[in-house]
Formats: C-alpha cells, structure tokens, sequence
C-alpha cells in the first residue's frame, strides 16, 4: 500500500512515521515550502498528543527539546507583573504530562525519526487531483506524477487538498476574529530580562509574548483582535501598526523583527467540514480539525489524530471504512475543543480593560492551592477516553 502525503507539518510528519512503521506503507510527504518552516511559537504539548508521542518512541526527544518555562507572567506597561500562572502547578495538575516546545522544535523531533525509506519532498506539491474507485493519481506542481492507494491532506489551514477535492476555503474556514504572528529575534537586554518565564502584555485588544531560547534569541507571539479576515501583504508593517503603541520591550520588539519572508502571521479560526474524507482521500490536522490557538492543543491534536487513523487503517479490511471509523471517533474530540475555544475566546485576548481586571482575578483564583486542575482541564479540554482506548474501538 502507497500513501501520499500532502504537508509536512506536525499532522503529515506524525501520521507518516507511524503509517511507515507500523503498517509497512510506502510513503511519501509533499511540501510546497521549498524548506522546514523556521518561524513558529511556543506551544503547550499535553493530553492526547502527548500520550501518542510517548506511544511512538518521540517522547524522550520531545522532552530533550522542552523549555523548562517556570511561570506565564502578565507585565503592564510598565513591566510590572499584574498576574501569573505556575507552571509546575500547572503540570501538576495534569500529572505532569506537560512539555513546553517550539512548534518548529517539534517538526524537527518528528522529521528526525523518520525511516530513511520515507520519501520527502520540499518545494512541491499537488496540481491536479484525479481519485479513482482504488485510489488517487496525483500530478504534482513539478510535472512528475503520482499514484497511491491513500492520498492525504495535511496541508494546514489553507489547504490546497481540501480546497481540490472538498470544496473552496471559505465554505470551511470559521475566521475567529484575531490576527496572529511569530517570529524569532537577537536582543541580549530582551533575552536576559525574560529569564525562564513566559511574558506576556497585559494589555486588551492586542496581546504579544516572548520567550528567550537556547540559542540566544527569543521568540515572540502576537495576537490582536480584527474584524478582517484578510492578511496583510506587509506583516511587518501591520505588527508594528498594531502594537507600536504598546510599552515595556515592545518598542525593541518591534525594531528587531525580521522582514516579511521570516515572520509567520495567519488569521485565527477553526475548520468545520461536513465529512473529513472523499473516496480514498482524507483529511488530517488543522485542514479538518483547527480548533485555533485560542483553544490551544493543536499541536497534541494533530500528532493524535494521527495516532488514531493508522490504528483504523490497521484494523480495516478497506481503507474507506478506515477514514470514517477515524471520523466517528475523532470528531466528538474536535468538537468539543472547539465548543470550548468559542466560549472562552474574549478572554483570550480581552476586548476592554475592565476585562483585564477579571482575567487578573481568574489567574490569582487559579493559583490557589488545590484549584490549579482548573487550569489543566482548560488546557487539556474535557476529561475524554485515554488515547489507547479511542484507539481500539473497532473500524
């Protein structure tokens, strides 16, 4: 069996490891982008991508490249501490089954193990997809062409898949109303006064965070309400129009970012498709499931719900029946991640500063001994069947 990827993000990567591995498939994995992606933010790794990785082999490497992040701290303008959020009592409350990693960091854990056999390829992908009754012809963008028994679009958010096959993106794409970015930085004075700690502005409307890493550099996160779906064509402009008048380190923040190419920035929102597969093509990751940052979990999301459609493709006697079996199992998770994202998303980023106020109050009622589970179960959603057990519900 032959199985194209399309995406070599955290969902393709995941999903290609394990389908090589344990089923034996051939595989190859497309990339439109001519080269990993260096830009990407700090991401909070638990729940049920967390037990996929330890049930893959990665977790150790995964661990090796973790940040040991002592706190999440909410400065003012001034740069004073308004709130904070523990985090040892944080991974406390979730057993400790909490790393804190690059998003790029844990592509590159996934992309180091996997087989030699496995075939990737930057700076291509699908023209033109033609499916058949067993399986799909897949011209690519360089002319060569394709056939596999499986075809797969883990493509992300915008994916060209999804929109081939399924549909245009606005039929999918629920847009949040936030703007978001990253990028990484060389500013000593920034990267000493972070220390270890997660800082955040604690400002309304638009919010940027930073972390110092390893290297030397640091890595900032921004996000700031948008009644406008569309992304700039300059993101460099657009940060520095949004936050230059923000205060603390956000003036050096500003100064240092790179140009366009190396800043990563998307709207925020969540996919909802009616059926995540057509004949023998399926959709994995934020192409079907984004639940968005403000949900947090992707990343654990992605690796799992890979997890979860191999051990379909494993127990199946066809593949189609395999791709609705990991619909039927792994959609009420989606779901319910995203429910929650909607509910709580004005807290994300707070629309007025009264809401500081009562963010501030919630952080501080967190912090109580004995109610730090709060936070965890924020983290990790609602309290669902161990992977292991999601994975051995039959096709």
């Amino acid at each position: 069996m032959k199985a194209v990827i399309c995406g070599a993000g955290i969902a393709g990567l995941a999903l290609a490891g394990r389908l090589h591995n344990v089923l034996g498939w051939e595989v190859v994995v497309l990339e439109k982008a001519p080269q990993p992606r260096a830009e990407g933010c700090m991401v909070d790794f638990s729940g049920p991508g967390y037990d996929a990785a330890e049930a893959m082999g990665v977790l150790p490497w995964l661990e090796e490249l973790s940040y040991p992040v002592s706190e999440a701290a909410f400065l003012d303008e001034d740069g004073r501490c308004r709130a904070r959020l523990d985090y040892d009592r944080l991974a406390r409350s979730v057993n400790g089954r909490l790393l804190s990693i690059m998003r790029p960091d844990l592509e590159l854990a996934l992309r180091e193990g996997l087989s030699l056999a496995v075939g990737l390829r930057f700076g291509v992908g699908p023209a033109r997809i033609d499916p058949s009754t067993y399986g799909v012809r897949v011209t690519l963008t360089d002319g060569s062409v394709l056939d596999a028994d499986l075809l797969v679009g883990a493509d992300g958010l915008h994916s060209t898949v999804r929109a081939m096959v399924f549909g245009e993106e606005q039929r999918y794409v629920r847009y949040l109303g936030y703007h978001t970015a990253a990028f990484t930085f060389d500013d000593p004075y920034v990267h000493a006064e972070l220390g270890n700690r997660f800082c955040l502005t604690d400002t309304a409307e638009r919010q940027m965070g930073l972390y110092a890493l390893r290297d030397g550099t640091v890595a900032a996160f921004a996000v700031h309400r948008s009644a406008d779906p569309r992304r700039p064509d300059d993101a460099r402009a657009a940060l520095y129009h949004e936050y230059g008048t923000l205060g603390w380190l956000v003036p050096r923040v500003l100064a240092a970012c790179p140009p366009p190419p190396r800043v990563y920035y998307d709207q925020v929102a969540q996919t909802d498709l009616p059926s995540w597969s057509r004949g023998r093509v399926v959709l994995v990751g934020d192409a079907c499931q984004a639940v968005s940052l403000v949900a947090g979990q992707g990343a654990s999301l992605a690796i799992a719900g890979a997890y979860v459609l191999v051990d379909q493709l494993a127990g199946a006697r066809r593949v189609e029946d395999a791709l609705h079996g990991y619909e039927r199992i792994w959609r009420p998770v989606i779901t319910d991640r995203q429910r929650a994202a909607r509910r709580t998303a004005r807290w994300f980023v707070p629309e007025f500063r009264r809401h500081l106020r009562v963010r501030r109050a919630a952080l501080r009622f967190v912090g109580l001994p004995g109610l730090s589970c709060l936070a965890g179960t924020s983290l990790t959603g609602k309290q669902r069947p161990l992977l292991r057990q999601l994975a051995a519900v039959p096709a």
